[in-house]
């Protein structure tokens, strides 16, 4: 029971995330969402990773990009709770990953008062409404 003077602590953020649309040039990304594994985008003439994954590298425009497999680890840059919704709090930010790219993204796994700028992150894998799993990021 709560009154004016007592408040529940919010419930850990989350919410449902409909399916991704798999593109030919995006599908070994999410083949390897599947299996659990986090790629990146690398272009082999200026060792830059990128995200989103594409064929061109945006640095240096060379179509000569490789997929790698990432840790899926790095800090949050910035954040915004969305408290107001009809299935309770989420949260979305970005996260700056230790390769360097900056992923656009849901947190999971955390109280919505308890998420911090520069806190270390994970990437985990939240299936989705009929499609491949998303990558979303949990507190290390």
């Amino acid at each position: 029971m709560t009154d004016a003077t007592t408040q529940e602590r919010p419930a850990k953020l989350g919410r449902k995330i409909p399916a991704p649309a798999v593109t030919v040039e995006s599908k070994p990304f999410w083949d390897a969402a599947k299996e659990g594994r986090f790629l990146l985008k690398t272009c082999t003439e200026c060792n830059q990773a990128h995200w989103y994954p594409r064929a061109l590298c945006p640095f240096c425009f060379s179509d000569k990009t490789e997929w790698v497999e990432s840790p899926g680890e790095g800090v949050i840059y910035t954040y915004s709770v969305m408290r107001r919704s009809p299935t309770g709090p989420y949260a979305i930010g970005y996260v700056t990953l230790d390769e360097g790219p900056a992923v656009l993204t849901n947190f999971v796994d955390v109280g919505p008062d308890d998420l911090k700028i520069g806190m270390r992150v994970k990437v985990k894998f939240q299936e989705t409404d009929g499609g491949p799993p998303v990558p979303v990021f949990r507190p290390v």
